[in-house]
């Protein structure tokens, strides 16, 4: 009897080779060869198949074809819709990617809730028990008798329910648990990963089924398996967000069905997911208005702005290297702003620590956040507070220059609506035509300029004792 070959599969691409290399020659991605038991070659069902007669194709002009409706499945979370693009289309495979205990099998089986009013759903579960799968659904309040459930990790068993259950949604929960006894290497290697996806995207094509698959992710945040897997679904998304934060954020990165600059935002409550469509005044809600150090800056999320405070805190340091505590934003454009403000703006930061933060937990990474960084860091060493509505956007250039942003209107008006009246934006932003602008936009050509309209004139900045300016 032949012995099992080992051989190493790339994650990324699906390059094999027979021994371990750091970097894979294929995609040029490091420590991306995963070991793999290679059994020898069996006969399957599937072998015959490919020798039969294949069946006779014709193509057809697209313009010729008849048109049909659009139909989609709303799952009852408007959230959740807005993702993807209006509902649930029948037959696509959508993969939901997220980190561990962040809420992807609660929003599918909430999801599922509202999707057996359209027909029977079949919940299959390879990380829980029924029981256990039970004990969530009555916390969340989701026993429709159109939901069904199952136990098992075996990729023949998943298809024989498809098969006679013949669900109009069904979610599998993971499929990094799904493995086939064709292949001998253990369940979430690339290989079992790959052949049970193709196996469930077939029989979702065939039976109008829409298939829910749950994947985990690796450290860097990337959903784990072939990246194969990604390109074998209709519609990618990726659940974010801080466990102790506020919010929740679902994003898609592919969708062939809507677009992909959406994202729904919720709130993990005791009950479930709670969909928060006004998510600016939650953020909002505990501003301490008249505090130094504090900026509301209009972030965009998707297609939506949120407004979002950015915190900022400077001490005197007694240290060798200053201290640089950053929550919620980038270390990097941070540490450009910073030097910004040493260099073009005579600020003395290397003698201060300094400590910012994107209240809420929210993640702040777009540079649209550099020129409202440089204003909360102004106001704390100044020790003076802006006026409660304001709002500050746009990038800092190493020059000092503040330079425009993409969806000027968009964060104006999510701005207006809460009541804010002035907004302090890039001179080349105003410079473009524009509709008529909710509010007040100041223009700022460098920072020197926000400077002067956020926190006085240069005059009153130089008769203050307390100033930072050298």
């Amino acid at each position: 009897m032949p012995k099992a070959r080992v051989q190493f599969v790339c994650t990324q691409c699906g390059y094999t080779t027979p021994r371990w290399m750091g970097q894979c020659p294929e995609c040029s991605a490091w420590n991306t060869l995963q070991e793999e038991a290679v059994a020898p070659a069996r006969p399957v069902a599937t072998r015959g198949a490919v020798r039969s007669t294949p069946v006779a194709v014709h193509a057809q002009p697209l313009a010729h074809l008849s048109e049909t409706s659009e139909t989609r499945l709303p799952t009852g979370i408007d959230e959740f819709d807005r993702v993807l693009g209006g509902g649930v289309v029948p037959g696509s495979l959508i993969l939901l990617g997220g980190e561990p205990g962040i809420g992807k099998s609660t929003l599918l089986l909430q999801a599922a809730q509202g999707l057996a009013h359209h027909g029977k759903v079949l919940y299959v579960t390879g990380e829980e028990s029924l029981r256990q799968l039970q004990m969530r659904a009555k916390r969340l309040h989701t026993l429709s008798p159109n939901l069904q459930a199952a136990a098992t990790a075996e990729l023949d068993t998943v298809l024989g329910l498809l098969h006679t259950e013949r669900p109009v949604v069904a979610v599998i929960d993971s499929i990094q648990t799904l493995y086939t006894a064709q292949i001998d290497n253990p369940p979430g290697t690339v290989s079992q990963i790959r052949a049970c996806a193709t196996a469930l995207q077939q029989v979702a094509k065939e039976q109008e089924i829409a298939l829910f698959l749950i994947g985990h992710v690796t450290k860097e945040g990337a959903i784990a398996g072939p990246k194969v897997l990604e390109h074998l679904v209709d519609v990618v998304l990726y659940f974010e967000g801080d466990p102790q934060g506020l919010f929740r954020v679902l994003r898609a990165s592919k969708n062939r069905f809507g677009a992909t600059d959406e994202v729904g935002v919720f709130d993990m409550q005791s009950e479930g997911l709670i969909p928060v469509p006004n998510p600016s005044e939650r953020l909002l809600a505990e501003r301490a208005v008249d505090t130094p150090g504090s900026v509301v800056f209009p972030l965009l999320e998707g297609s939506r702005a949120m407004l979002v405070e950015i915190q900022a805190l400077t001490t005197p340091s007694f240290l060798n290297t200053p201290r640089r505590v950053i929550a919620g934003l980038s270390y990097e454009r941070v540490s450009l702003v910073l030097a910004v403000m040493e260099k073009r703006l005579g600020f003395r930061m290397l003698s201060h620590d300094v400590f910012v933060n994107a209240a809420g937990g929210v993640r702040v990474f777009e540079p649209a956040a550099d020129l409202a960084v440089l204003i909360a860091l102004a106001s704390a060493m100044r020790n003076r507070p802006l006026r409660p509505d304001l709002v500050v956007f746009g990038e800092i250039g190493l020059g000092g220059e503040v330079r425009g942003v993409p969806r000027l209107e968009a964060r104006l008006q999510e701005a207006a609506r809460l009541g804010f009246k002035h907004a302090i934006v890039s001179r080349s932003n105003l410079q473009r035509p524009h509709e008529r602008l909710p509010l007040t936009a100041l223009p700022a050509r460098t920072a020197q300029d926000a400077l002067g309209l956020a926190l006085g004139s240069p005059r009153e900045r130089e008769s203050e004792p307390e100033s930072p300016f050298d």
